[in-house]
């Protein structure tokens, strides 16, 4: 077998296609030990001990996702008290998880508190509340926009001026204020400017607005860098030189920890870099239709499955599974959702024939955590190869999960 037809067929020895045999398609796979692996390289980089981790549950919330990495010694962050809950079901100790949740009623930050996990706040009116709550009783973190523009899409740049997210650095004074008014115990400042950052010295930029402000915080445990390091999509695609992150990140921290006085800790949440290349979509081809332009490949799946290409203009490789060695063709590879429905444009393809199955690379993250019953289609099972086994994680939805939560009136 040529390496060609060997990748991605076999996942630790797994041949992906007796796994649809078996489980059907449309199917989720991970890859836990690429999972490690990345884990790995992140502790590796960041080797001098103070970095602590905290996986962005937002890209996958499976339980046994989060077992394995906790598993890893790493934290949770989390965005949602649905995903608190999620994250203390799955074994995380509170104070492992930091809670940064965005326009939420002030009922969620008390549970949260109640719950025991580090809060962290983005906003002038709930630092002011948290305040008036709490005071120097429960402490916070604060999520900072350091106003810059950064991300792969606009739609994942987060630390900009016009996004929502955080409190403008521009109105430190305030914060400062509400602190100073309330005694509130802050422990940590955060930033988070966007996914897919390639450029080191973006981070760099939003580090030293960080050092910066820290100097205004004597309490401080710990500053959170968020994280939006790049993963490659295509080939020879760009991606975010860890290492070299690493090498000047942590040069300005020591710095940085001598002039505040003591060391603190540096926080990250990395999601996608931890599990995006771990994930496969595996999908049966329901149909080749050729037409003047161009040939579409229809799949049986569809945007309710992965958003990101319709989404976010994202890009993921697109693989025949079944027949890797053939001659490449070039295709549209689309879904079965009523609705332009595009998983890749004019990709060439080893030659496609119906029932073939078509792996979507790159689908770990915000693949199942943002599917949906769109056309009232049913949710994909989930699949982990685990220590040379594969392993269902979650089953295929039935018609049966549709109906359970509606309720129907006598008209």
């Amino acid at each position: 077998m040529s390496e060609q037809a060997k990748y991605p067929r076999f996942i630790q020895e797994v041949d992906l296609l007796e796994v649809c045999q078996q489980f059907g398609t449309p199917l989720y796979v991970y890859d836990a030990q690429k999972i490690i692996d990345q884990i790995q390289r992140l502790k590796n980089a960041f080797s001098r001990g103070q970095a602590k981790f905290k996986f962005a549950a937002k890209a996958l919330t499976n339980q046994s996702i989060l077992k394995l990495i906790r598993k890893q010694g790493l934290g949770l962050d989390v965005v949602s008290i649905q995903e608190v809950h999620l994250g203390l079901q799955a074994g995380f100790k509170p104070q492992e998880i930091m809670y940064t949740p965005n326009c939420v009623a002030f009922t969620e930050i008390q549970e949260a508190v109640e719950l025991g996990v580090t809060i962290n706040i983005d906003n002038l009116p709930l630092l002011d509340r948290f305040g008036q709550t709490y005071g120097s009783s429960v402490p916070c973190c604060i999520r900072l926009n350091p106003g810059i523009l950064a991300g792969g899409n606009f739609k994942i740049s987060t630390g900009h001026h016009r996004s929502k997210f955080g409190i403008s650095a521009l109105r430190l004074e305030e914060v400062l204020h509400t602190v100073s008014r309330y005694q509130i115990f802050v422990n940590g400042l955060h930033i988070h400017t966007g996914s897919d950052i390639t450029d080191v010295d973006v981070f760099m930029m939003g580090a030293e607005l960080l050092f910066k402000t820290a100097m205004k915080f004597p309490q401080l445990q710990f500053i959170d860098f968020g994280s939006g390091f790049k993963v490659p999509y295509k080939p020879d695609d760009a991606f975010t030189d860890l290492e070299q992150l690493a090498q000047r990140l942590q040069e300005k921290f020591d710095i940085f920890c001598q002039e505040y006085g003591r060391p603190l800790e540096m926080w990250f949440e990395p999601g996608k870099f931890i599990v995006s290349e771990a994930g496969f979509l595996l999908a049966s081809v329901n149909v080749v239709k050729p037409t003047p332009d161009i040939t579409f490949i229809g799949l049986d799946t569809g945007l309710n499955h992965l958003i990101r290409p319709m989404m976010y203009d994202a890009y993921h490789k697109i693989i025949n599974l079944s027949r890797p060695d053939g001659e490449k063709q070039r295709y549209d590879v689309v879904g079965y959702i009523c609705e332009t429905d595009t998983f890749g444009s004019d990709r060439d393809i080893a030659q496609v024939h119906e029932g073939d199955v078509i792996a979507i690379l790159n689908a770990g993250a915000y693949g199942f955590s943002m599917a949906s019953n769109y056309n009232s289609r049913l949710r994909p099972a989930e699949i982990l190869i685990y220590e040379g086994k594969a392993h269902l994680i979650r089953k295929k939805e039935n018609l049966e999960d549709l109906l359970k939560n509606q309720i129907a009136i006598e008209l």
